[in-house]
């Protein structure tokens, strides 16, 4: 269906090998900069984490793995239909729990991540199943009662399944959902949205029967013959006037997508083009999506599908916004946005690397300039390649993230199932 096999997207390659379901790792994080704290083997645990983590306040890691878990099926065309994990942290290491698996008819391939809502349960996305086949929203909660065991599975309610060939979206791609003040949930969808099947921004409502009700707030595609960019890959932020933020991967002026702004109104949303990418000196093809410091700046990135990616800042000016380029990759780019510390240093993952298998990289600002260092170069092997995924941050500025690819080289047809990852301060 609209060509969005995930096996098209990821290249996946990759067998389904025994899996012991608990890991334990040596917590030797302390004693050195990087360590691995679980590589996936696309069995029961997951394989191929696209996304980024979600730390809790007792430092537990939530995400997604996009295969592994069920394989029957069409969850066995994909390798798996994926799987949600924690990986909780004690005296004698990192403990991976899958707190639970896909199976297609409720979701599969969540290349998003999770997120903690309101209510402190988790919610996310998938990019495929449902029941029509084109994507779900989600949420996960714990059991009732507490568990003394890591096989302790979450209960999952799919509150949206999306359609094709309507005006509803279809297929959520990589950007993790966000709530409103309300309790409403905001997202993108790929594709869908009318005959142009240019994407979504969506809404999603809680009714007093306790189902949830969709509106579509903004059809991407077919209005200003696509100026305003398509498929957006991105979620969505909020700025304090409930105005939403994100990046379209296609389409604008240049067919090399936006930065787009859209205006809440009592009579509806409004898009306003923030900045049309050219595939040139700018990058092009944004992914990832965006984040606000705290003077109002918005800061993401470029894929480098076209040319070398970017790391970019728009600044209000004047009633608009001044594009900055405020780092290029020497090759590639970067698919996921970029994370922020207090200092107002930004982290991110992306590029090739020394190896030629993606880094972890810093941007520290001084002044008006900004300066690139790599803490971690992936070499493809034990170690991780190919990250997709943002970063996060603990409580003790630990910096954590994933991998698609990499690790232990005998899982997944030898490229590895991806990794889970560590750097300490």
């Amino acid at each position: 269906m609209l060509g969005t096999n995930p096996q098209t997207l990821t290249a996946r390659v990759g067998s389904i090998l025994l899996f012991a379901l608990v890991v334990m790792l040596g917590h030797t994080a302390q004693a050195q900069t990087f360590s691995v704290l679980h590589a996936f083997t696309n069995g029961g645990d997951g394989g191929e984490p696209w996304a980024g983590l979600t730390v809790d306040a007792g430092g537990n890691l939530y995400g997604t793995a996009t295969s592994g878990g069920y394989t029957g099926g069409n969850c066995e065309t994909y390798h798996g239909c994926g799987t949600v994990f924690r990986l909780k942290s004690g005296s004698f290491g990192w403990t991976l729990s899958p707190l639970y698996t896909f199976n297609d008819r409720d979701g599969s391939s969540p290349f998003a991540g999770v997120i903690f809502g309101p209510d402190g349960t988790l919610y996310g996305t998938t990019y495929e199943g449902g029941a029509y086949m084109a994507g779900t929203v989600y949420n996960l909660r714990p059991p009732a009662t507490a568990c003394k065991s890591v096989l302790c599975p979450w209960t999952e309610n799919v509150l949206w399944s999306f359609q094709t060939e309507t005006e509803d979206g279809a297929v959520p791609g990589f950007g993790n959902l966000t709530f409103d003040t309300v309790g409403h949930i905001y997202g993108t969808t790929i594709y869908g949205g009318g005959l142009a099947d240019g994407g979504t921004v969506f809404e999603l409502a809680k009714q007093p029967s306790g189902s949830w009700s969709e509106n579509i707030n903004y059809s991407f595609g077919y209005i200003d013959n696509g100026n305003g960019g398509s498929e957006p890959y991105a979620g969505v932020i909020f700025d304090a006037n409930a105005n939403l933020y994100t990046t379209t991967n296609y389409d604008g002026a240049y067919q090399c997508g936006t930065v787009a702004q859209l205006e809440n109104s009592p009579s509806g949303w409004t898009e306003n083009v923030l900045y049309t990418f050219t595939c040139r000196s700018d990058g092009g093809e944004p992914f990832g999506g965006l984040i606000f410091d705290q003077a109002g700046n918005l800061y993401g990135t470029t894929s480098g599908f076209q040319g070398s990616g970017t790391v970019f800042e728009l600044s209000p000016s004047n009633g608009g916004w001044t594009f900055d380029v405020i780092y290029t990759f020497t090759s590639g780019g970067s698919w996921a946005g970029v994370t922020m510390d207090a200092a107002g240093n930004l982290y991110g993952t992306g590029g090739v690397g020394a190896y030629g298998h993606g880094a972890v990289f810093k941007l520290t600002r001084s002044g008006s300039s900004w300066t690139y260092s790599s803490l971690h170069d992936f070499t493809g092997g034990s170690d991780g390649g190919g990250p997709v995924g943002g970063v996060a941050f603990d409580a003790h500025g630990n910096l954590y993230g994933t991998t698609a690819n990499g690790g232990n080289l005998s899982d997944c047809d030898g490229s590895g199932c991806g990794v889970v990852w560590e750097i300490t301060p």
